[in-house]
């Protein structure tokens, strides 16, 4: 049971990383400084992880990256729409 609750707080914390981001991007409309390296990564690590949880039947996974690759997407979005000078 403590490993359960390990996981979902690890996935937690992990999946809400990008969050601040995204706040801070939609109040500055500037997302110059984020790198769209970082975030095409973890987007693809992310995809695999859902797959892998997938495959092991695990939900904590699957929806814990689920999550974390919608929030780095919405990034990558923005990162597009908002263009910088």
């Amino acid at each position: 049971m403590i490993f359960k609750l390990i996981g979902l707080m690890a996935a937690f914390l992990t999946s809400t990383g990008f969050v601040p981001q995204i706040f801070k991007a939609l109040k500055t409309k500037h997302v110059k400084d984020v790198s769209i390296f970082t975030l095409l990564l973890t987007a693809a690590g992310t995809l695999m992880w859902t797959i892998y949880g997938i495959y092991l039947g695990d939900a904590i996974i699957i929806w814990a990256n689920i999550f974390t690759c919608s929030t780095v997407v919405f990034l990558v979005i923005m990162k597009m729409a908002l263009k910088q000078p």
